[in-house]
């Protein structure tokens, strides 16, 4: 089984100050994991803020993902090792595959064993994949095997709870990550999700994010205020009951927010 932090936070979107400012804040609150990317181009700026607050790197649990451009097998690792200069670090807890990206050219095979080949050189601890549809994992797992897909890091929320795919990784062992767990603020307007933050005391993204917490798997919700990054972390606490899991079951709507041309293959 992986050993991915439940909770961690999000870079996606947030650049130069605001990312710098967002970390630190993270970190103070309590944050131990951070994901980030290469085509964020923030690395730099959260290897900055990382090394600003002087928390041990035993610590902290460092996720990047590969950009596209990197999956030949010439480019993977050395894309890698410039990550890990900007992040300030020897090795990333956690490296992903950021998207399929099924006609750039690179095959699957080539990419997932380049990035097993990360793994075994000691830059990354644990591998993954990210946006990946049932079809595309089976290839990943018959290239490095399951053991060694330590998460599927998918875009899912309660308008958007992807069951067949999830259904599938959870019965290979393979840990699901949410990203967009509150689609882009969507969710908290929800009158289900208001009403249930209302009768439990709650923000509604605390609700959504103990939803998914509640379903086994891991949140990265970024924010740039920090009473939000404080508030997010109390979803750790909040217990849901079974019928307020069953509400925001029924909220499914198939509402994909990203789903960029070219890069994502067929979802299911």
């Amino acid at each position: 089984m992986s050993n991915i932090p439940a909770f961690g936070l999000g870079t996606f979107r947030l650049q130069g100050q605001v990312v710098i400012d967002s970390v630190r804040n993270g970190l103070e609150v309590g944050y131990r994991a951070i994901d980030t990317a290469q085509i964020y181009g923030n690395e730099a700026e959260v290897g900055e803020a990382i090394a600003a607050s002087g928390i041990a790197r035993d610590d902290l649990f460092l996720t990047t993902k590969i950009w596209v451009d990197h999956y030949s097998h010439e480019k993977l690792v050395p894309s890698l090792k410039e990550s890990l200069k900007k992040l300030r670090t020897d090795a990333v807890d956690l490296t992903l595959i950021h998207w399929p990206a099924p006609n750039n050219g690179v095959p699957l095979e080539a990419f997932m064993s380049a990035l097993a080949e990360a793994k075994s050189q000691g830059l990354t601890k644990q591998i993954g994949i990210s946006n990946f549809n049932i079809e595309l994992t089976k290839q990943a797992i018959a290239v490095v095997g399951k053991e060694n897909i330590a998460t599927n890091q998918i875009e899912l929320s309660p308008y958007l709870q992807n069951r067949k795919l999830v259904d599938f990784l959870q019965q290979e062992g393979i840990h699901v990550t949410s990203y967009m767990t509150l689609a882009y603020g969507k969710v908290l307007s929800d009158p289900v999700i208001r009403a249930i933050a209302e009768r439990r005391h709650a923000t509604p993204a605390q609700v959504a994010l103990a939803w998914a917490l509640r379903l086994g798997y891991s949140v990265i919700p970024s924010s740039t205020k920090r009473e939000n990054l404080a508030s997010n972390l109390l979803a750790q606490t909040l217990e849901l009951t079974d019928d307020d899991i069953a509400q925001i079951a029924a909220l499914e709507r198939n509402g994909r927010e990203v789903s960029p041309e070219g890069l994502a293959a067929q979802w299911d």
